[in-house]
């Protein structure tokens, strides 16, 4: 158990640590105002902090830096989340009442602004869509040879991809494809729409279009659910301008680990509820050694789920980070409930 003299003592170097990234020496510790040691009686519980392992001495000075231990403790028993300013709040609530119909543009730009705000990465995890159902589809022809084939969720999920049709696939062929696929799959889920598609609407699709076969090809790479949310990044390399990467093997590292789509979902861990985070080797990955993250998870509906992550240094600015966090994960909680709600 640290006293009372080491905790402040700690929170004062990860603090220091955090504005500054260069290691924190008594004589700074001793020139604040709310401190009342002498820099002999900090340095010997410095001393004493490093002994325990919170915190680490460099090679470059003698001052001391936080350990992973340190700042796990600091986030454990120190951190209080801090409130934010007017502009803060007013960029994040400026997604919420924008009038965006699509949910995946909603995640996109709340990614965006929070990699902003915080200028570290951020990663936003989608939620399983395949449990949405059809609420319509529609076909819009782009030339004489392609379309584009949309369907709607009732979740606001919109899933798009451009086919090709076939030749002498007139107006009225497409418009009596989508009545078709609109009469017989509305309501379905995406997980079961491709087999739904076979079942019950490619031999209707034929007695009614001449080049029945041929567009029933292109539908089917349309008609498919997505096990996993899709990931969207915001300030991806914003890594790049932290101090501790400059070392260009650890940049090469992070950024081939983020190309790995499983590589970046493991960093969220299914169950988790409410606000963890993850810091240094806990996180499982050479290439997150020096970098901390934080998830939550935000609803979209009764039953689906999203996850938010922020990453950056071991010494990123925790308590910033949590609040925004926290925010964001409210308000992306709410509209996308109610787009659910709703149907948009």
């Amino acid at each position: 158990m640290l006293t009372n003299r080491q905790l402040q003592i700690l929170q004062v170097i990860v603090d220091d640590f955090v504005n500054s990234a260069q290691p924190v020496g008594s004589r700074q510790i001793s020139k604040k105002e709310w401190i009342t040691y002498s820099p002999a009686t900090i340095r010997n519980e410095m001393a004493d902090l490093e002994e325990l392992g919170f915190l680490e001495k460099t090679h470059t000075s003698s001052g001391r830096v936080p350990s992973e231990k340190g700042y796990r403790y600091y986030v454990d028993h120190l951190l209080q989340p801090i409130s934010m300013s007017e502009r803060e709040i007013g960029l994040v609530q400026s997604i919420f009442k924008n009038q965006i119909v699509e949910m995946e543009q909603v995640i996109r730009e709340s990614a965006n602004i929070l990699s902003d705000l915080t200028s570290y990465t951020t990663i936003l995890l989608g939620p399983n869509v395949s449990k949405h159902r059809v609420k319509r589809f529609q076909i819009v022809p782009l030339t004489e040879q392609t379309a584009v084939a949309i369907i709607v969720t009732d979740n606001g999920h919109v899933e798009n991809r451009t086919i090709t049709l076939p030749q002498g696939f007139i107006p009225v062929d497409i418009e009596k494809t989508v009545n078709i696929l609109n009469e017989r799959l509305v309501g379905v889920s995406l997980l079961e729409l491709q087999s739904r598609l076979e079942l019950e609407t490619f031999e209707v699709l034929r007695q009614h279009v001449r080049t029945a076969d041929s567009i029933i090809q292109s539908l089917k790479n349309v008609a498919f659910a997505q096990n996993e949310g899709k990931i969207y990044f915001g300030g991806k390399t914003n890594m790049l301008n932290q101090p501790e990467f400059h070392d260009l093997n650890k940049v090469r590292a992070l950024m081939e680990m983020m190309e790995k789509e499983s590589q970046v979902i493991s960093l969220f861990h299914p169950g988790d509820r409410g606000i963890h985070i993850r810091i240094g080797s806990e996180n499982n990955h050479l290439a997150m050694d020096d970098l901390s993250v934080i998830t939550a998870t935000y609803s979209v509906g009764k039953e689906q789920e999203g996850s938010i992550a922020i990453i950056g240094p071991t010494r990123m600015d925790y308590q910033r980070a949590v609040s925004l966090l926290d925010v964001m994960r409210s308000g992306l909680s709410r509209v996308l409930s109610n787009k659910s709600t709703n149907g948009l």
